[in-house]
């Protein structure tokens, strides 16, 4: 187990920033508050929150609900994400504030706040500051006097030209170039859009141009990924942790793997997020009182994966598991090997059984459905299939964007598969319609989707209406076909794992295997390949962080048997 390095100290904030507990005598020296009368003092030094922070650590994030947060020593770095990036758009020095627009305007953050030095700062929630503000009216006066010179400042770097480093060209309504753009929407690269008035087929489209003026006329994604500095190709040719897709559940477990000294290398073959990357909204996810969009979820968990030391490559296949040696072979026949393996290749959608789909995938279809696909949805009338949360999100979304939006769903009502806090949602959007018992059996167009022949199981009627825009999202299925033998799977593909696995005959050890075994020691399985999880983000996450500590029990166990 040489791979494996030694633990991670924690880092720690140095002893300069003094006592653990702001004091009268402390507050006074900010010059905010020197004016301030001793009574509110006393009454701030005991209602703020006094926050230490290690480099780079945040004490807020975009979005977040409103507070005030003064600097009292170090630097505050104020970070906003601009097309793709995250930016340092200003800084905070001792007695100065972070929050005044939102606390001004009554908003949640607009941009994200950080340490860039070990600091601390203190946090006022709104009850703490408005009590403030009734003693001492030159807080809020000077709060709203920065709020003012803030938004100024937000308003100039709207302004600014932005230079692209790469360029794509492409026809309106293009199925290559719609895979090509969530390619890189989703791999974080920032990119300019081009449409032209060629044919949606044309042969040299989509184009990749770059800052340089290299060209790449109709690239495949392994060409896109390498043009843009994506990692196609494992650094190492083994690893004490290798974990097959890059959704929430690899992605966490990535993120613990790494952050634990372990050699890991994620193998993702499209874009990380998996398909809670396509979810335009998640609003139950802990954490994110304002919710959070799928693939800015997943750019977050890719960035701090990679940042605790991750190795993440994009574009590549396993087309095969050794299963004694957890050797893995992957397109193009790069081999690597693994101490262990994390299945977390999740689920693709189902196709709909219509006949002439494939004809409009890309030019009107679409599976599943992302924020980048808000272009295509621009004053449309759009059509979703499904009735999950997915699909709830998707309306939500969309509803802003299309002229029109229509959820067909084949059951009686959304409550059996579609959380209550989206179905009020919808309800209260006139620019959704719901109906029931009611799929599509027919689609038509030219070169891209306008019409649908939709048929209502109550009566047997079958409608031709208009429809730009179908987004399809009936559920989804396990890919697991490529797998040994070895690897027992349910009558539907997913992954036996735990209690299952040892009860499946074909469990091969004394011990019982760990909760997220598979039928194969030190090859796991989490998020939604494997059979009898529960089919949400929060449970993939879980379950991501439960694989590594099941991985180091395992790896223990084979360090024993190895001495």
């Amino acid at each position: 187990m040489a791979l494996r390095a030694a633990g991670r100290t924690a880092s720690r904030v140095p002893a300069l920033l003094g006592s653990r507990m702001i004091t009268i005598d402390g507050l006074r020296a900010l010059h905010v508050f020197s004016a301030v009368p001793d009574e509110a003092l006393a009454y701030l030094a005991g209602a703020v929150e006094d926050i230490r922070l290690v480099p780079g650590e945040y004490f807020a994030h975009e979005g977040d609900a409103r507070a005030l947060f003064v600097v009292v020593e170090g630097l505050a770095e104020i970070t906003k994400v601009v097309n793709g990036e995250e930016r340092v758009i200003g800084t905070r020095r001792p007695g100065q504030f972070f929050g005044e627009v939102p606390m001004t305007l009554s908003t949640p953050f607009p941009a994200s706040g950080r340490a860039g030095e070990p600091t601390r700062v203190l946090k006022l929630e709104p009850a703490v500051y408005y009590s403030l503000a009734a003693a001492a009216p030159s807080v809020p006066d000077r709060v709203a006097g920065l709020a003012r010179r803030y938004l100024d400042s937000l308003q100039t770097m709207a302004a600014e030209q932005h230079e692209y480093e790469v360029r794509l060209i492409h026809p309106r309504r293009s199925a290559r170039a719609h895979r090509v753009i969530g390619f890189l929407t989703r791999n974080q690269v920032d990119f300019e859009r081009v449409e032209t008035d060629a044919a949606p087929d044309a042969a040299q489209h989509p184009v990749l141009e770059l800052a340089d003026g290299t060209r790449f006329e109709n690239p495949t994604m392994r060409q896109i990924a390498e043009a843009v500095g994506l990692d196609v190709v494992p650094a190492a040719g083994r690893y004490d942790v290798v974990i097959l897709g890059a959704g929430p559940a690899g992605l966490t477990a990535a993120v613990n793997a790494a952050a634990e000294g372990l050699g890991t290398l994620v193998v993702e073959t499209f874009a990380p997020g998996g398909q809670a990357g396509t979810s335009t909204r998640i609003e139950n996810y802990t954490g994110f009182p304002f919710g959070i969009s799928g693939d800015d979820l997943a750019r977050r968990a890719f960035t701090q994966a990679k940042r605790l030391g991750a190795e993440i490559v994009v574009t590549r296949t396993v087309e095969a598991l050794d299963p004694a040696t957890r050797e893995l072979t992957l397109d193009g026949g790069d081999v690597v090997r693994a101490e262990v393996v994390i299945l977390a290749t999740g689920v693709v959608w189902r196709t709909l059984p219509v006949d002439g789909v494939d004809r409009f995938l890309g030019s009107g279809i679409y599976y599943g459905a992302a924020r980048s696909d808000s272009a295509v949805a621009q004053g449309a009338d759009v059509c979703i299939i499904g009735a999950g949360n997915s699909a709830g999100q998707a309306a939500l979304f969309f509803s802003r964007h299309a002229r029109s939006v229509t959820m067909l769903v084949r059951g009686e009502s959304l409550e059996a598969s579609m959380s209550r806090y989206l179905i009020d949602q919808i309800a209260a959007i006139p620019a959704i319609r719901v109906e029931t018992r009611s799929e599509v059996v027919a689609v038509h167009g030219g070169d891209s989707l306008s019409a649908a022949d939709i048929a209502d199981r109550r009566t047997g009627a079958v409608e031709r209406r208009d429809v730009d825009v179908l987004f399809v999202m009936i559920g989804a299925d396990a890919e697991t076909g490529w797998l040994p033998a070895e690897v027992a799977r349910d009558a539907r593909g997913f992954v036996l794992t735990g209690a299952d696995a040892a009860e499946s005959g074909s469990w091969p050890e004394p011990r019982r295997p760990f909760a997220l075994e598979t039928t194969v020691p030190g090859v796991f399985a989490i998020g939604d390949v494997r059979s009898g999880s529960v089919k949400r983000v929060v449970a993939g996450v879980g379950e991501g962080g439960a694989a590594i500590a099941f991985t180091h029990q395992f790896l223990a166990l084979a360090d024993g048997a190895g001495s």
